[in-house]
């Protein structure tokens, strides 16, 4: 019997022993799932969900710096399969997501109160393009006034403003009603042209490529194209052609902007028209990102100018929502990774 129970006893140990040489077999070469224990989560890939390929959003928010250009007058069907429109249609379309049915408020013209409604979810009642020192609004509620109080740096960027003084007027082919910003007391200094902050924020567009350069946007970069490269204007401008000379200058200037770091390192580019002609008809709106679904995507879900401002408000974190921003959807189909 003593020797039946040492043969069990060695048996014994060598299965013990051979099991905690599997294990430390098991430690050496990374397998089974003891390489993981106590590893945080995001650094354990499983290759059923890889690393996205392009842009990855940060502990707080995906998109950071938010780009916005505002064109003039067109409805989406004489923008889209438009040859005068071939930029758009053949290179930026392919790769972007965009819009069916954005519209602007119903029976809200012309451009003036539509820019407004961008920055504030309201026209404050007005229904004309008339100069700030008629149209101006003490209110504080509306998206700068909140992105300063929040730390959150903009720009408006305005072609064909001197950048000496605060753009309150007319100028060639400048036009402060489709300026947004300089509409409100606390941005002008109650319609100062000598306000300090009025000039730092409102700063000429030639600025910008130099600033996409050096890296140093802000982070919400509000853009306002001249009279003729927003397809306003035709006579005087370099083709008779307005919606040719918008899309020429909208192939000079989007790949200043999609080849900076601030739109690939988490950037967002909206470029939508303030407002429809003949009727409350679709206008465009085109958003490319690292985040949006790209690729041709476009939906048919209904949209206003309120959804922009709802959009840009979630992804800085701002509330409470403008006006009717409160009530409107966002853009958020549009992307694949949202804010």
């Amino acid at each position: 019997m003593t020797s039946n129970l040492f043969r069990h006893s060695k048996l014994c140990w060598s299965i013990a022993s051979l099991v905690i040489l599997g294990l430390a077999l098991l430690q050496l070469t990374g397998c089974g799932e003891t390489t993981f224990i106590n590893m945080p989560s995001d650094t354990a890939q499983s290759p059923a969900n890889p690393p996205l390929a392009t842009a990855t959003p940060n502990s707080q928010h995906a998109i950071k710096t938010v780009f916005i250009i505002v064109m003039e007058n067109h409805n989406w069907s004489n923008i889209q399969n438009n040859r005068s429109a071939d930029y758009i249609n053949n290179t930026l379309l392919p790769q972007a997501s965009y819009a069916l049915r954005y519209k602007n408020l119903p029976g809200v013209h012309p451009s003036e109160p539509n820019y407004l409604w961008l920055e504030a979810g309201t026209d404050f009642g007005i229904r004309d393009d008339s100069a700030p020192n008629r149209n101006h609004q003490s209110s504080q509620d509306h998206l700068v006034a909140y992105l300063e109080k929040a730390g959150i740096s903009w720009k408006a960027y305005q072609e064909g403003i001197s950048g000496k003084d605060c753009p309150l007027n007319s100028s060639g082919l400048y036009a402060p009603k489709h300026n947004p910003m300089v509409f409100f007391d606390d941005v002008t200094g109650h319609n100062d042209p000598a306000s300090a902050y009025c000039i730092a924020h409102e700063r000429p567009y030639k600025e910008l490529a130099d600033d996409l350069k050096k890296d140093s946007v802000a982070r919400y970069n509000f853009i306002t194209p001249n009279l003729c490269h927003d397809m306003h204007n035709a006579s005087g401008c370099a083709t008779p052609d307005a919606v040719k000379n918008g899309d020429t200058w909208l192939s000079d200037q989007v790949p200043l902007i999609l080849n900076s770091k601030a739109f690939q390192d988490g950037g967002a580019l909206f470029i939508t028209w303030d407002e429809s002609v003949g009727g409350d008809h679709p206008i465009g709106m085109i958003v490319l990102s690292p985040f949006a679904k790209g690729g041709g995507y476009s939906n048919n879900i209904p949209y206003t100018h309120s959804s922009t401002l709802r959009t840009v408000q979630e992804i800085f974190g701002v509330e409470p929502f403008l006006g009717d921003a409160a009530n409107s959807n966002d853009l958020s189909d549009l992307f694949r990774i949202f804010p």
